[in-house]
């Protein structure tokens, strides 16, 4: 029955392969190129290498995720915008005698503007602001020796839905 199984999976996707579908939801049929400008970094809680951080998680995102070439001359498609958010809070009160944070939230906020330059316009132009969050404990490790984790967790929610929104036809 196992066999059965499997050898219908194979031959189903084989037969939707086939025929042109993608799993990832993905276009950039008609885009060749991309570039990617720098993120400034316009946070009210600036953090010093945030700016490359993100805009480099961005082109790996691009980069793994799609065929488009990187380039900083003239491009299909461009990303720009500037992090206009960076924000620590506690979420949830340890101890209401000594109030003290059980957990808390690193937020990052990103405005992005996404030109389309070609007449392919399935991939729609749009300017728009990203939020995703990462909560964390303080409990045995401090924030410094936590930041890079989980700036690198918010920028691969961030990066996922900027990505999508470009590119994912749903």
């Amino acid at each position: 029955m196992k066999k059965l199984i499997l050898i219908l999976t194979v031959f189903a996707l084989s037969a939707l392969s086939g025929c042109g579908y993608k799993f990832n939801g993905a276009s950039t049929t008609g885009l060749k190129t991309v570039r990617v400008q720098l993120f400034e970094n316009n946070a009210p809680l600036v953090i010093p290498t945030l700016s490359n951080v993100f805009t480099e998680d961005l082109k790996e995102r691009i980069r793994t995720q799609s065929r488009l070439t990187l380039t900083q001359n003239e491009a299909d498609v461009v990303f720009e915008g500037r992090i206009t958010g960076y924000d620590i809070k506690p979420i949830a009160i340890q101890d209401n005698s000594a109030p003290i944070a059980g957990a808390n939230r690193l937020t990052i906020t990103v405005a992005v503007k996404y030109t389309n330059n070609t007449e392919f316009k399935e991939s729609k132009s749009f300017e728009q602001s990203f939020t995703a969050f990462e909560d964390f404990s303080l409990a045995g490790q401090s924030l410094e020796a936590q930041q890079a984790r989980l700036i690198k967790a918010v920028n691969f929610k961030l990066t996922e839905n900027i990505f999508n929104q470009a590119f994912a036809q749903w």
